[in-house]
């Protein structure tokens, strides 16, 4: 049986001397990873900040979440992916998706499955030093090589909230982070359709990678504080980008069409925090169905119920004005969850 695995996700919003001593409490507390997002004009960059957590941790593997193919060339991922992996001594992987809302403010709108598929399959040759030639709608190749040597299995971990991108990652990804919420009815709809992707790898001559299931790890935005109403107002603005960019998901955890509707013309920004006027539409049984936004009871009810619809790993993207606070709380409920590392 595979080991569970916790983790933490952070955005690049606190300097890096800030940022390098959150990293060593996140390594003290005995979590397994830390993801750093590419959110670029909304934080720090991220390859930079990740540097800084590579310098200031000893086994804590440290990824992207998630870069995409459209800001960053993957030729340019593949390269700085492995320069992370080298300076960490072999604990960097790969979170890559589409793109998300940050998107907005550069012009561009997220990439095709397909060019997805084409980036993943790209920066994997790279990786093993095969000249690679790709032409793909939103970047090119021609006898493109890397010229120094990286390690050819760095774990890829696709991003995924619909069910044509978690059916890619079932069938090309090492692991998924999925961003469907903490209902068991979501992780679960998540579970079967990268389980729908992973029964066609073996016929799929393009995937390049090994015949195990992809991991599972479920992204558990929100805040936990022993005051429910401060936890669950500072856990409400993500619960607007589930209707925005997940409606299925949204429907599949009981929010009505009419509330979706009026969620996607109100939230017209960009990253969740630009959702405020939206976020306000969202019931709070949403919120607290879908993150985390209640006291240490509520989040080990969370965590059980996510880990029982069959997630291999969880990692805390904490919210509000008491971010660390969250962090070590989770750690709390992890360990009463799931026992003693």
């Amino acid at each position: 049986m595979t080991r569970l695995r916790s983790g933490v996700a952070l955005q690049g919003v606190d300097d890096p001397v800030a940022f390098a001593a959150m990293v060593r409490e996140i390594e003290d507390l005995g979590f397994d990873d830390l993801w750093v997002t590419d959110s670029s004009l909304h934080a720090r960059n991220c390859y930079v900040m990740l540097v800084v957590a590579a310098l200031n941790s000893t086994h804590l593997r440290l990824g992207t979440a998630v870069t995409n193919p459209l800001t960053r060339h993957p030729a340019i991922t593949a390269a700085a992916v492995a320069s992370l992996d080298e300076v960490s001594q072999q604990r960097a992987v790969l979170g890559i998706g589409s793109g998300d809302r940050p998107l907005l403010a550069l012009g561009l709108r997220p990439c095709p499955i397909a060019d997805l598929e084409a980036a993943v399959v790209s920066v994997r040759r790279l990786w093993r030093g095969v000249h690679v030639a790709e032409e793909a709608g939103s970047f090119s190749l021609h006898d493109a090589h890397l010229h120094f040597p990286a390690r050819p299995d760095i774990p890829v971990f696709i991003a995924a909230s619909g069910p044509r991108s978690l059916e890619l990652a079932g069938r090309i990804g090492d692991g998924v982070i999925s961003l469907v919420g903490l209902s068991p009815e979501t992780v679960a709809w998540a579970s079967e359709h990268i389980d729908r992707g992973f029964r066609d790898r073996k016929q799929d001559q393009r995937a390049e990678t090994g015949t195990a299931r992809p991991h599972l790890g479920v992204f558990a935005y929100g805040a936990i504080a022993e005051d429910r109403e401060e936890a669950l107002e500072s856990a409400r603005p993500i619960a607007a980008w589930f209707p925005q960019t997940a409606p299925v998901v949204s429907r599949l955890a009981g929010l009505p069409d009419g509330v979706i509707d009026e969620v996607r013309s109100t939230y017209t920004g960009g990253e969740f925090q630009e959702a405020t006027s939206a976020a306000k539409l969202i019931p709070d049984a949403f919120v607290r169905t879908m993150a985390l936004a209640g006291n240490e009871a509520d989040a080990r009810e969370r965590i059980e119920a996510v880990l029982g619809a069959g997630a291999d790993s969880i990692h805390v993207f904490p919210l509000g004005q008491r971010r660390m606070e969250t962090v070590r709380a989770f750690a709390r409920c992890w360990r009463d969850v799931t026992g003693p590392s």
